[in-house]
């Protein structure tokens, strides 16, 4: 099994993942940016949410575990 492309690297205090490092890339990304990256289609395992308000990067539902944010 393969590393995940995506992790979570800090969340706030209630819980919301905010800043994600991709370990393909090396890339660290705040919620913000992951968003945009995603809706520019440089994830394509990704969506973006809104959760009460906010744009939030979900993994697409699949049966991989690889794929989720942790």
């Amino acid at each position: 099994m393969g590393r995940k492309r995506v992790t979570v690297r800090q969340e706030s205090k209630t819980g919301r993942n905010e800043r994600f490092h991709d370990n393909h890339t090396g890339a660290d990304m705040t919620r913000g940016q992951f968003v945009k990256a995603i809706r520019n289609g440089d994830y394509p395992n990704y969506h973006v949410r809104n959760v009460n308000g906010i744009d939030t990067p979900v993994s697409n539902p699949d049966a991989k575990v690889n794929n989720n944010l942790d």
